[in-house]
């Protein structure tokens, strides 16, 4: 099965290879991505000062096949938060606010305004709902007043500060803050004492009218089909997203950021980077998420619609990896690769998954728990986490996601012919999960 379906398997040892063995198989990978999964976007892979991986793949343009190009610009979406948690924290700095400061010091009526710190929001304690796309993806006579009037009127989620919702408004409300403090736009005040510090030159807060040079269109898959991104107001799809950059100005951040005190004092940095919650929220940023692969990781991703980002700061490590997509490629699941590679591991190249033909009737052997993982069958069909993510088969044993071809699961047995394991797969690192509980 595997040499008909052209499988290729890395192995590479970081610190038994070269640096130019290491990029040569980071641009093998990525290669793959590109020509089996479509990816569109740039990726840079640096460890210390060296990059270990430049390279862009695809269009910034389908209409006019105009080709992306490592200086392109991409919206960061989510990745933008961290620039929002840095403007305040430096407002902070200066003493111009507080972290303890309630909502109601800056917006006097807002609903348990008394109740909500500054903190709360930066660390998605505050109780906000998501979101407020509903109205920057269909008006165009939208102003601050109707936006703050809007949102106010949005129930809380819970209590301020008894627990945690990852909220899209929360930082909409620390960039109107940001306004209020410096006297500044946000795009003013991000351009004056973030962009131009970190001498981040192609970088900046998007709008809708601005001509912006090597700016990629955005597009995204419905009904398995690429579209044009609909209509976004940028006005007010700010401090929760709203940055464009490139590959190599993230690489600028990533130095100003975490290397001396250019951006923001050691003490500062300690408090961004800091876990609030069990969800592993800093400001701005996730500390050590699940996805560190046993590594020391300061991250955030971000997507929306077509752009698909992903900013992964080994700190131990000192390895730095971004993936920016303007055709919704998964690119957290690529850095997670990339990551992959570095630190060694055992990597599978992408390769185009065929679903089969199989008899249900052995699906039966595979229903169970494997650690955190519940297997279980429904109508002859095998299903992943309740009856939500189908399996589909590629053989008897091996099965691919039916919403992440990336993710593959193959059971394995053990002398007795008994399946005591399941291997996985995420963007071609493996996993072993132990039969835990079985029918």
């Amino acid at each position: 099965m595997k040499s008909r379906l052209t499988l290729i398997v890395l192995l590479v040892f970081t610190f038994g290879y070269s640096q130019k063995e290491l990029g040569r198989a980071l641009e093998q990978y990525m290669d793959a991505q590109s020509a089996v999964n479509g990816f569109s976007g740039t990726v840079l892979v640096s460890k210390n000062d060296s990059i270990l991986l430049k390279k862009a793949y695809g269009f910034a343009n389908y209409e006019w096949k105009v080709k992306n190009e490592t200086d392109s610009k991409f919206s960061l979406a989510s990745v933008s938060k961290q620039f929002t948690a840095v403007a305040i924290l430096q407002l902070a700095e200066h003493k111009k606010l507080s972290l303890d400061d309630q909502l109601s010091k800056y917006f006097a009526d807002f609903p348990k305004g008394d109740k909500i710190t500054l903190k709360m929001m930066l660390s998605h304690n505050a109780g906000f709902q998501m979101d407020f796309d509903e109205l920057y993806l269909i008006k165009t006579d939208l102003n601050k007043d109707s936006i703050y009037t809007y949102l106010a009127k949005k129930p809380l989620l819970f209590e301020p500060g008894t627990s945690t919702a990852y909220s899209n408004i929360g930082y909409h409300l620390l960039a109107r803050i940001v306004e209020k403090v410096s006297g500044q736009s946000y795009a003013e005040y991000l351009k004056q004492n973030l962009f131009d510090k970190a001498k981040m030159y192609n970088s900046g807060v998007s709008t809708n009218d601005a001509v912006v040079d090597k700016m990629t269109q955005l597009y995204y898959f419905k009904d398995n089909k690429l579209t044009k991104n609909p209509y976004i107001n940028w006005n007010f799809n700010l401090g929760h997203d709203g940055i464009y950059s490139t590959v190599d100005d993230l690489n600028l951040w990533n130095k100003a950021l975490f290397d001396g005190e250019t951006l923001l004092s050691e003490e500062s940095k300690k408090k961004m980077f800091t876990s609030y919650n069990a969800q592993n929220f800093g400001f701005g940023l996730m500390i050590n998420p699940v996805y560190n692969q046993g590594h020391s990781l300061i991250a955030h991703d971000g997507g929306f619609y077509g752009a698909m980002t992903s900013f992964n700061k080994f700190t131990d490590d000192k390895v730095f990896i971004t993936v920016l997509s303007n055709n919704q490629s998964k690119s957290y699941y690529i850095s997670y690769g990339l990551a992959g590679i570095c630190f060694g591991k055992e990597t599978e190249l992408p390769y185009k998954h065929i679903q089969v033909a199989a008899d249900a009737k052995v699906y039966d052997q595979y229903i169970g728990e494997y650690e955190n993982i519940k297997i279980v069958k429904k109508e002859n069909k095998l299903y992943y986490a309740g009856y939500t993510i189908e399996l589909l088969p590629q053989s008897p044993t091996k099965f691919f996601r039916s919403d992440n071809n990336d993710i593959t699961l193959e059971f394995i047995k053990n002398g007795k012919g008994k399946i005591i394991q399941v291997e996985i797969r995420k963007a071609g690192i493996k996993e072993i999960k132990n039969r835990t509980k079985g029918v």
